[in-house]
């Protein structure tokens, strides 16, 4: 039974010119779960949002968009919020109450259910997602993947049809991601519940998908089963490089037969094609520079008097032009962290230092006069002005170093792009500051693969002018393209670090699908190309070349 049919929809945003959403028809059965991926920009979040028509954007629109048989426009309201569920990008977004509790309740209080009923569904709700232990908690003390599993239990207890979700794990540490994924695919199983999903991290999400949507300018090119789809693709398609690493790597090596999806699949592919006589790539030693950019010593900081410390006798040497990637769990200090290096939060013991000199000695704003620079976690921050194009009128010298164009967007209020179109202004306004040290808070969450690799390449000509980068991340794939030496945060400290090759090769979770799939044939196969490169040196099993 069909719960979703769009025929001919077009979306237009007021004042802009091109469409972004061009003549889209696709339909989507009670009980599946799609998948849509597409560069930024490509007119994912709009097409989500008019599916909601409380979220519905300002602007021209025709076409149909039929619910359960019926025009999206003619549901009652009460009946639409309940019916239809949506999970917002960022968890602070969705969230309206102080508590746990009243945030699994309001919705069900808007709608006038009975007190009892409430009680039971919201324990019910609760219990089902682990919830339980932090139930009276506040909101604002949760974790980033506590928060965003709340905002989930909390569309989940108005019993709705379909579930949309637009990046949910776009701020999720990898463990909390993966799981946040599982927890979808339950939900989809034992309750029938049909989900829409729009991301870019699609490593978890495409192996437990039934059918893969890619859209492009607007428009969707192609829909149907996850394996179909990539095969279709091209090495020239502009998704491809966001696929899983074993759908990659199948491309890569022109593989033959059915395309891998996930980890165990591609383990098979690469043993049941390939030798392992040679097992190690030969790469070349990192050696930092011996004068220290940034450094962390015996630092303490806790928000308030009574609460934990959240940096914990810190200690962390960062040395001039390096690019240093910090991971760990959400809520273990690393955005803290940065704050502190930033002088935007003042230690209560320790020392910080910037190029030698004490943080607290520089005086009236030095520290951020071509010295520091920080990217923020939430861009919209650094926004002030009406437009991209005031917002970057000094910025022009930035603007160029950037991955893709933006200068379409000059018209645009920088609140009107999407997700990842920001993070691109955000960056060229730090950029234009010339920093020497650049402290970068997620600068790959809402970017498409392109995006994120040509990230890649102006963080290596940034290294190259002798700036050094210091960036927290939940993305290892990104890491692994960027880094000199990564470390793991974990409870205010950090706990270890090392080259990517080192630091991904000794962990289990906070790795690369590359380790993952290579752990025990290949020993230091951390990204994509690396495995293809050992594979190329060990030949195929068949004789082929």
């Amino acid at each position: 039974m069909e719960i979703f049919k769009i025929e001919n929809l077009n979306f237009t945003y007021p004042l802009c010119k091109e469409k972004a959403v061009s003549n889209i028809s696709f339909s989507v059965n009670e009980g599946e779960f799609i998948t849509i991926c597409g560069a930024t920009g490509s007119g994912k979040s709009t097409l989500l949002r008019l599916l909601k028509k409380e979220l519905s954007p300002l602007g021209e629109k025709s076409g149909a968009i039929l619910f359960c048989g019926k025009d999206i426009e003619q549901w009652e309201q009460r009946d639409s919020a309940s019916l239809i569920g949506f999970v917002m990008q960022k968890p602070e977004q969705q969230i309206v109450t102080d508590k746990v509790w009243h945030e699994l309740a309001f919705g069900l209080e808007n709608l006038g259910i009975p007190a009892e009923t409430i009680r039971s569904r919201t324990a019910e709700m609760a219990s089902y997602f682990g919830i339980e232990k932090w139930f009276e908690k506040s909101t604002s003390a949760l974790s980033g993947g506590q928060k965003q599993l709340l905002n989930l239990a909390s569309v989940m207890v108005m019993q709705p049809k379909v579930l949309i979700l637009d990046e949910p794990t776009a701020q999720l540490d990898p463990i909390a991601a993966s799981e946040f994924i599982s927890t979808l695919k339950k939900l989809n199983s034992e309750l029938g519940l049909t989900v829409i999903i729009a991301e870019h991290r699609l490593e978890d999400v495409i192996p437990v998908s039934d059918r893969l949507m890619v859209m492009e300018k607007g428009a969707v090119t192609g829909f149907d089963t996850p394996s179909e789809v990539i095969a279709a693709l091209s090495g020239e398609s502009i998704v491809l490089n966001a696929m899983p690493a074993s759908a990659r790597l199948f491309h890569k090596l022109s593989g033959n037969g059915k395309c891998p999806l996930d980890i165990r699949e591609g383990r098979e592919f690469i043993r049941n094609n390939y030798h392992n006589r040679m097992r190690t790539l030969n790469k070349e030693e990192y050696i930092h520079n011996k004068e220290k950019a940034l450094s962390f010593s015996e630092v303490f900081f806790r928000y308030e008097r009574n609460s934990p410390d959240v940096l914990d006798g810190l200690n962390l040497d960062i040395y001039k032009n390096e690019v240093y990637c910090i991971l760990g769990g959400n809520g273990s200090g690393k955005t803290t962290a940065l704050c502190a290096a930033a002088d935007l939060i003042k230690i209560y013991s320790g020392k910080i230092t910037v190029f030698g000199k004490e943080i607290r000695k520089y005086r009236n704003q030095t520290l951020y006069n071509e010295c520091v620079a920080m990217l923020p976690q939430d861009v919209q921050t650094m926004f002030l002005r009406n437009t991209v194009g005031e917002e970057l009128k000094n910025a022009a010298e930035a603007v160029k170093l950037l991955p893709v164009s933006i200068e379409h967007l000059y018209d645009k209020h920088p609140y009107d792009l999407s997700g990842g179109e920001q993070q691109l202004v955000a960056l060229a306004k730090v950029l234009s500051t010339k920093p020497k040290l650049l402290l970068m808070d997620e600068p790959a969450k809402g970017l498409d693969a392109n995006a994120r690799l040509g990230l890649v390449k102006v963080i290596h000509k940034l290294k190259a002018e002798g700036i050094t980068v210091v960036i927290v991340t939940h993305d290892p794939e990104f890491s692994a393209m960027c880094a000199d030496r990564c470390g793991l945060f974990f409870r205010g400290n950090i706990v270890s670090e090392g080259t990517p090759t080192e630091f991904f090769s000794q962990n289990s979770f906070y790795t690369t699908a590359g380790i993952r799939m290579t752990k025990g044939y290949y020993e230091n196969a951390v990204t994509v190309d690396d495995i293809a490169a050992l594979c190329h040196e060990n030949g195929r099993k068949d004789g082929k070349a």
